[in-house]
Parts: structure tokens; C-alpha cells; sequence
């Protein structure tokens, strides 16, 4: 029988993608249950990880596990196309969860208060949405990634093991609760911040308050730090940078009239901007050593720094935004930049790319925020994650 005209036009990938989640959606909104139920700490996402092997096996395709046992790569496409990334981070939180839902965390002191459970779920439904596209337009690297809530991050460990060789872009989602649910927020430039570590301990041979000439008064030294450190780096970094240092942790002395030998700072500071990132660390510690120099106070400084910015490229923003249109006229909306930080940051050191923020509010309740016990989200944004990283994928218009 002969083929009509019409019966012969190919599927739009826009209602390919549809078509595939009518049929399939319940898969996704069940995998993201049973990861949330079972959630697993950083470097220890064995079920996790069993799980996106399973399935994706389960699918034709030849996922791998990463070198040091979570996490998992997987690749689809001809060998010869361009290749793009697509990552998800699975990894949960020490936090211990107090949503009441049915499939609540069976583990105590563990949630997916991050939506990391979700990421995962929505990163297998584009694995299989994929698997069942006859002849895929570029090359697709698929990354589920370990250990995202650990300094430096498990991004790293993941370029190690060569998850970048090959791929010209990358792209991810990571939810949102100030964004509705049927949005993806985009920004061009930084999205996230660096976030680095100070720990700072400082000595003393103590004494007594009413000499405190004749030692080195420990704490009048740390109150030093504690003012003078985030007032002069805010005069010598350019303010356009989005830098801030904040402390978190001070500790010294139990008496009231006893100066204490030892004190303990810690806090963070993070940038926006790539280049002062760099500079941060030689101008921190020349800036406490400058502070302390006149108080005959000793100090030890550790530095750790985390990961760089999140800077989304202009070109892989505009192809994310093209997937994000294609699902409705309101579903592209814009994101500030966020002084929180993001491994996601390690894999553009190597690649361009871009991260989206999913909108996972339910535009009912309050709007929550990551990290918090009471975090949940609207089920809903599964699809849209689906459908933005898939319509990457296939270049939907």
C-alpha cells in the first residue's frame, strides 16, 4: 500500500515528547518517590545507582558506572555527531525530613531536601525518552552524578574519570521553590557563586582582663578579624563582583575574666566573578596577616576553596531557552544570580554550558527553600524537566 503524503511527514520532537510522556510520565513520578523514600549521602549512592543502571539497561542503552562506584555514564547516538551533556547530581542531604509525605525517607537523618531525587528521575525519563528516537540529531551524554552536596564536589571526580572528552556543551536543571511550577528561569552570565571556606584558629598565652597589656588579648584580636576582614576586602574587590564574607562560627574563652589562649573563626566567602574567585585566597590571608600583625596574637589560617561560579554561556542559554519556549508561551521566566554554590560550576572549567533553575513551587502554599526539613515539590515539574532536557537534545522549535 502505497505511503500518503501526510502519513509520511516525520513527528514534530515537540509531540514526540509528548506522546512519550503521556504513555510514560507515571514512570518518572515513580522513580522520584522511590529515590525520595530511600535517600543516600554523598559517595554512598549504591541503590541509586543500581536503579539508573537498571533501568537504563532495561532500555537498550549501555550505561556505566563511574570509576569509584556511584554514579553513572551513559552515552547515545552516533560516535561521529557532536556531542552534548546532560547532568543530573543524586546525591542526598544529613537532614532529617518532616514533610509527612507518603513516601517520606525511610532513613533517619537523610532527605532529598534538595531535589536531587528529582533531577535523577527527570534525567532517567530523557534516557528512555531518547532510547526510543530512531536516529537522535546529535550525540547525547548522559551524567548522573554523586557527592553534588560535598566541597569540592563530585563533578570533579566525575572530569576525572572523562565524562568532558568529547562534549562541546553541557547542560542541567536544579529545582526552584521561588519559581512556579510550568517555569524554567534563565540567566546569561554568573548563576551561582563561588563559595570558599575560611577557618581561621588564633593563640594566645592568655591571662588575666585586668592585664591585658602584658598578653595578647585573644578576642579583642578575633572582634579584629571579625569587622576588619569583610570591611576591607568589601574596599579593595570591585563591588560589581557580588563578593561577600560572612562568619558562621565563633568560638573562645569560658571565663569573664580570664582572656582564653585559643579562639576559633569560620565562615565563607563567595563571588560571582570568575577572576576575583582567583584572587580571593592570596588577598584573604595578606588581609588577616595584616589585621593581626600588631596584637601579639598567633594564628593558624585554612583556606579551602570550593567551586568556582556557575557562568552560563550566551549561546547554550539560547538553546535551552528554545526548549523551554517550545513547552509554552510562559514557561521561559528569568533568575537571579544566587550566592549559593554549585559543582555544576567544575564541568564548565572544560565546556561551555548552561544550568536552568526548575520552578517547583505549587503556586498555592509558601514558598519554601532548599535545605530546609519541609522542603517538597510540586510533581508537576517533572515533566517540564523532561521536556527541557529532552527538547535540548532533539532541538525542538
Amino acid at each position: 500500500m502505497a505511503v500518503s503524503e501526510t502519513e509520511a511527514q516525520p513527528v514534530a520532537p515537540r509531540d514526540l515528547i509528548g506522546a512519550w510522556w503521556a504513555a510514560h510520565g507515571e514512570d518518572v513520578v515513580a522513580w522520584r518517590r522511590h529515590i525520595h523514600a530511600q535517600p543516600e549521602l554523598s559517595r554512598q549512592e549504591i541503590n541509586t545507582t543500581e536503579l539508573v543502571m537498571a533501568e537504563l539497561t532495561a532500555a537498550g542503552l549501555q550505561p556505566r558506572r563511574l570509576p569509584l562506584g556511584t554514579g553513572v555514564v551513559c552515552d547515545l547516538g552516533r560516535a561521529d555527531q557532536p556531542r552534548v551533556a546532560l547532568r543530573a547530581d543524586m546525591d542526598a542531604l544529613p537532614i532529617t525530613e518532616h514533610t509527612g509525605l507518603a513516601f517520606s525517607s525511610t532513613v533517619e537523618g537523610v532527605s532529598h531536601a534538595c531535589g536531587h531525587d528529582a533531577h535523577t528521575a527527570i534525567l532517567m525519563g530523557v534516557a528512555k525518552l531518547l532510547a526510543s528516537v530512531d536516529a537522535l540529531p546529535v550525540g547525547v551524554r548522559l551524567i548522573f552524578q554523586p557527592a553534588e552536596e560535598v566541597m569540592p564536589g563530585g563533578a570533579l571526580d566525575a572530569v576525572a574519570a572523562g565524562v568532558m572528552n568529547g562534549v562541546s556543551r553541557i547542560f542541567a536543571l536544579h529545582c526552584d521553590p521561588k519559581l512556579p511550577v510550568g517555569s524554567v528561569g534563565l540567566r546569561s552570565g554568573a548563576l551561582t557563586s563561588a563559595a570558599d571556606h575560611i577557618d581561621l584558629q588564633l593563640h594566645s598565652a592568655g591571662g588575666h582582663t585586668s592585664r591585658p597589656h602584658l598578653t595578647g588579648d585573644l578576642v579583642y584580636a578575633m572582634g579584629t578579624v571579625i569587622t576588619g576582614l569583610p570591611g576591607i576586602l568589601s574596599r579593595r574587590i570591585d563591588p560589581r563582583s557580588g563578593t561577600v564574607m560572612v562568619w558562621g562560627a565563633a568560638h573562645a574563652g569560658n571565663a569573664p575574666n580570664a582572656i582564653p589562649q585559643e579562639g576559633r573563626l569560620r565562615g565563607t566567602v563567595r563571588t560571582g566573578d570568575h577572576t576575583t574567585w582567583a584572587e580571593l585566597e592570596p588577598l584573604v590571608r595578606s588581609v588577616i596577616g595584616e589585621l593581626l600583625a600588631p596584637l601579639g596574637v598567633r594564628y593558624d589560617l585554612s583556606y579551602f576553596r570550593g567551586v568556582p561560579p556557575v557562568v552560563n554561556d550566551e549561546v547554550a542559554v539560547e538553546m535551552m531557552r528554545t526548549a523551554v519556549a517550545a513547552i509554552g508561551p510562559n514557561a521561559v521566566a528569568d533568575t537571579p544570580q544566587s550566592p549559593g554554590g554549585e559543582d555544576f560550576s567544575w564541568y564548565l572549567e572544560r565546556v561551555p554550558g548552561a544550568m536552568g533553575r526548575l520552578g517547583v513551587w505549587d503556586g498555592i502554599g509558601p514558598h519554601g527553600d532548599l535545605h530546609q526539613p519541609g522542603f517538597d515539590l510540586d510533581e508537576r515539574a517533572l515533566e517540564i524537566g523532561v521536556r527541557t532536557l529532552a527538547g535540548i537534545a532533539l532541538g525542538v522549535a
